[in-house]
């Protein structure tokens, strides 16, 4: 029931900022310089993005930071992208998000964050060349935030349940069915209560019912999407849990008998590191996945302090660290080298010769994304409502 009504309250939120003017129409110029540090700096970010040491001393890039700028970090973590977007909303306690596709544009078109200076940014030249101006974060020739990290939704799978023939389809989470250990799978699975879940089941449809023309999962057509709201109806009677907090799900892969679920690389990596018979699979359909972008809030208290971490945020060391600490492929290639941490082959083993393949989280619109007319596809406000009903039961 908590989960339920704190995702009622961010689609509210959601919804709300959609209403709200868009981008920066008052001629407010650029910072043409980084002044002193404001001595904080509060950033807003998925659960294992901002890591000081506390959960394994070998991943720590706040601390360092932190001596050399005088800025104290603050995290703020959120479990969805909607959660995102209604804490940014009207905010002045946070400075910086790290936004997945699927928020970011919402909170440039909400203007709930700011134009950056690249200029500013020492580091910006090192950002893969595929990000430096990627449509979730670049509007109008306008960037509004640095790239962070990408990845994907993997299908996570506890080993002592599937022995020696690991899932291959993402229909061990969306049907009904028998498990290698014997037992079903009811009651045994979960699934991300974000609303963009939707596309997971139509990314699932798009191989197994190719007659619905589904070409992008986030680009649906009023039978595409009824034919998705009908598979996560199904899936709701297997449902163990819906989930958004990942360390909430990591307790119940090791004590609640979880046995598969669509989850991210990093919760799979902590159970992993700690003994779980856990493992990870990018299914034969293929997956969504994330691009992380960090943006600023239009009302950030410690824009300085912003500065400083957004450029600290692409040298190569952080980036290598947590792209072995959460199995997600760096912004910046070069951390893909020398990093002890991360390996010779971590990078491509995340994904990183994927990027292509990645069905990158964006948010719908009636018109498909600008692709074609208006009313053509499900706008996200209705995935939002219908979602929640899903997880309801309704």
């Amino acid at each position: 029931m908590r989960a339920r009504a704190v995702l009622l309250l961010t689609a509210l939120a959601v919804l709300a900022a959609a209403c709200t003017s868009t981008g920066d129409d008052e001629g407010n110029e650029l910072p043409t310089e980084v002044g002193d540090g404001e001595g904080s700096v509060v950033i807003v970010s998925w659960a294992g993005y901002i890591e000081r040491g506390e959960t394994d001393p070998a991943y720590d890039w706040v601390t360092q930071f932190e001596e050399e700028t005088g800025c104290a970090v603050e995290n703020k973590v959120a479990g969805t992208s909607d959660e995102m977007v209604a804490l940014m909303t009207g905010s002045d306690e946070y400075d910086l998000v790290t936004a997945s596709g699927d928020s970011s544009l919402r909170l440039v078109a909400g203007g709930s964050v700011q134009e950056i200076n690249i200029d500013l940014i020492p580091s910006w030249d090192t950002i893969d060349e595929r990000l430096q101006d990627a449509p979730w974060h670049t509007v109008d020739d306008k960037h509004y935030g640095t790239p962070y990290s990408s990845g994907f939704n993997v299908l996570g799978y506890n080993t002592e349940v599937f022995g020696d023939t690991p899932p291959t389809s993402w229909s061990v989470v969306f049907e009904e069915t028998m498990l290698p250990d014997g037992e079903s799978n009811s009651g045994r699975i979960q699934a991300y209560d974000g609303p963009i879940y939707v596309a997971d089941a139509a990314l699932y449809l798009k191989s197994v019912q190719p007659e619905l023309g589904i070409e992008d999962p986030y680009q649906l057509n009023e039978e595409q999407y009824q034919a998705a709201l009908t598979v996560l109806r199904a899936q709701r009677q297997l449902i163990g849990r819906y989930w958004h907090d990942a360390f909430i799900q990591i307790d119940d892969f090791t004590n609640e008998g979880v046995a598969a679920s669509s989850t991210w690389p990093f919760q799979t990596n902590v159970l992993q590191a700690g003994g779980a018979p856990i493992d990870k699979v990018v299914p034969v359909e293929g997956a969504t996945g994330w691009a992380d972008t960090t943006m600023m809030n239009v009302n950030a208290p410690n824009p300085n302090c912003g500065y400083m971490w957004m450029e600290w945020s692409l040298n190569p060391k952080l980036q290598g660290d947590l792209a072995a600490w959460f199995g997600t492929v760096p912004a910046v290639p070069a951390a893909c080298e020398g990093n002890d941490l991360l390996g010779p082959d971590g990078c491509a083993g995340n994904g990183s010769e994927d990027f292509d393949q990645i069905l990158f989280w964006k948010t719908p619109t009636d018109d498909c994304n600008g692709t074609a007319e208006a009313g053509s596809c499900v706008p996200y406000y209705r995935w939002v409502t219908d979602y929640l009903a899903v997880i309801g039961g309704r």
